[in-house]
């Protein structure tokens, strides 16, 4: 009897005690405020972290048994190069103006004081040089030389602005251009007084060859020049823009990724015969190179003279920004998020 009593009273402990004592997996623990998590935040911080731009695929093929292999005068623009001492980050790789003394087209003034890097953007604004008609705004040239093969893409946000805003490549003496970003973006423009939806909805894909003397220039003309998709308006968010130089007679053009544009043969890329290696437009006599110089990587913003000075003088023609649209310093400015360049390399 004593013995079941101990029993009786034991299992009665055990009971008690088990009601008390619950496992940690059922009692909920209050996180300290700053361990709470608030998802919002987490999307967020997830939304903020853009991928490596080095190691994003390249939409072109290098072609059979080869790889793209990165070049390291690429630049991702995370440093900071202040307009009027940009440092050695930005100096490393370009400079603050075009590749010889030109100042610019029309009426364009190219200052070394207007590019400047931040937020992790190249930025090139302009405005209205003071007391004069002129456009005030940046050029940069990159210190490394490009050739055939190679592959360059750039990341870019255009101007809310009749102004032209390229990303292109220029051979040293001028006589062989590659335009794979050529942009205007506004909707209306007030000099001309008219819609500018044309321009805002077309991307400039093009090339040039040319004699200086006599100055004689050539480039396609073809609708396929001027690139459309779903009315985009450029101006409104950042795309990529590249170009596959493959060889003298061979390039492709990529936007967002997208083959859009091949131009190949010597009847497409040169057929004035302006490349002629003895003697530039002699017809007779077929020594053409193509597209085969060494070229200069170029950003700009230029007021182009065949808008802002068209040869018919007519208003309606006429394409300048005036004071009031140049006040708007934001959607006059062009930002490049980067430019990366890639050689085909055996694999």
């Amino acid at each position: 009897m004593k013995f079941k009593f101990l029993v009786l009273s034991a299992l009665f402990l055990f009971l008690l005690t088990a009601s008390n004592c619950s496992s940690s997996s059922d009692v909920p623990i209050e996180p300290k405020e700053d361990e709470v998590e608030n998802p919002d935040q987490k999307v967020e911080a997830e939304d903020d972290v853009e991928e490596d731009y080095s190691t994003m695929a390249v939409p072109a093929n290098p072609g059979s048994g080869l790889e793209w292999e990165f070049q390291d005068f690429s630049d991702d623009f995370n440093y900071e190069a202040p307009a009027g001492n940009k440092g050695d980050a930005f100096f490393n790789k370009w400079d603050d103006y075009y590749h010889n003394n030109w100042s610019g087209p029309g009426l364009t003034e190219w200052s070394r004081d207007i590019p400047f890097v931040a937020d992790g953007l190249l930025q090139i604004p302009a405005k209205r040089k003071e007391g004069t008609n002129k456009i005030s705004t940046g050029c940069i040239t990159n210190k490394t030389r490009v050739q055939y093969p190679v592959y360059i893409e750039a990341k870019a946000k255009i101007m809310n602005s009749v102004l032209a805003n390229g990303i292109w490549m220029l051979s040293p003496d001028d006589t062989q251009e590659i335009d794979f970003m050529e942009a205007y973006g506004a909707e209306y423009s007030e000099s001309a007084q008219a819609s500018h939806s044309w321009y805002e909805e077309r991307m400039h894909i093009s090339h040039h060859v040319f004699i200086r003397e006599p100055f004689q220039d050539y480039q396609p003309k073809d609708a396929g020049t001027w690139y459309m998709k779903d009315n985009i308006k450029w101006r409104e968010d950042y795309h990529t823009y590249g170009v596959y130089w493959r060889d003298p007679w061979h390039l492709e053009y990529y936007i967002d990724g997208e083959l859009v544009r091949t131009v190949e043969g010597k009847e497409q890329i040169d057929p004035l015969f302006y490349t002629n290696a003895t003697n530039p437009g002699d017809m007779s006599n077929d020594t053409r190179t193509g597209l085969s110089k060494e070229m200069d990587i170029i950003i700009d913003v230029e007021d182009q003279d065949w808008r802002s000075s068209p040869a018919s003088g007519n208003q309606a023609d006429t394409y300048t920004p005036t004071d009031n649209e140049l006040s708007d310093t934001e959607g006059h400015t062009l930002k490049v998020d980067w430019i990366r360049i890639y050689k085909p390399v055996e694999k």
